[in-house]
């Protein structure tokens, strides 16, 4: 089956729903991902995103059968991974187990990545003979350093999840029993934050990361904060001992 979207108040979710084969991602998930991802950058009270799969493994990447397919122009994989990165919400990565090959970087691409102690990782790409895409070795270039982006690339070494946190791969690291638990309190409190400064940060976050950042961009979004409503709220609410109420303006 495609994978599926579900939203529930600020907590939208993608399930992957392939368990009878890790969770592979064929060619037709990726236009139905990028899809998932435009709707729920349309969805103005949605503030988290949250990834996650059924059954033993995360994801065991793409289809090596098919990677010709996964070049097409408006559906690609590294296009469908792009557009997890610069969904407009938070993202979460929920790695309860394996994650293998391009579903990596689809996880490198969220802005948070919780595992299960079971997690492991490793990127086959030069064992199968294939050359990664750009983006993708920006991202994990960006993200876990030059080092360690060769060592992953370059032997196709595996690593176990307390090797995938203390890399940078994991932001977060818990006992399976816990991993229910602390994707919630993670979206508790993403969700309980301003909308404008969340989503105008995670975005020049982002882009500061790959050196494309504009700083007069930011400097417009600093300006749209420092007068909004929102401000305003969170400085009373402060001043009062209570949470605040956040719109969006």
């Amino acid at each position: 089956m495609t994978p599926e979207l579900q939203v529930q108040n600020h907590v939208a979710t993608i399930s992957l729903r392939r368990p009878e084969v890790a969770n592979r991602l064929a060619p037709e998930d990726l236009p139905v991902l990028i899809a998932h991802v435009q709707a729920v950058n349309q969805m103005d009270d949605v503030r988290v995103l949250v990834i996650r799969s059924e059954g033993k493994y995360f994801c065991s990447g793409y289809d090596i059968s098919e990677v010709k397919n996964s070049q097409t122009q408006g559906s690609s994989f590294g296009e469908m991974v792009d557009a997890i990165e610069q969904c407009r919400a938070v993202t979460i990565a929920v790695i309860h187990g394996g994650v293998y090959g391009g579903a990596t970087d689809l996880a490198l691409a969220c802005d948070f990545r919780i595992g299960a102690t079971p997690a492991e990782m490793f990127m086959p790409a030069a064992r199968l003979g294939l050359h990664f895409y750009q983006a993708g070795l920006e991202r994990y270039v960006s993200r876990l350093g030059l080092d360690t982006a060769k060592r992953l690339f370059l032997t196709c070494e595996r690593l176990d999840s307390a090797e995938m946190k203390s890399c940078g791969f994991l932001t977060h690291l818990v006992e399976p029993q816990a991993l229910p638990g602390a994707v919630s309190a993670l979206t508790d409190t993403l969700g309980a934050m301003a909308p404008l400064p969340l989503f105008g940060m995670k975005k020049h976050l982002n882009l500061i990361a790959r050196g494309l950042h504009d700083g007069e961009a930011i400097a417009r979004d600093v300006f749209q904060t420092v007068h909004s409503d929102d401000l305003k709220e969170g400085g009373a609410a402060w001043r009062e001992k209570r949470k605040p109420v956040f719109k969006g303006r």
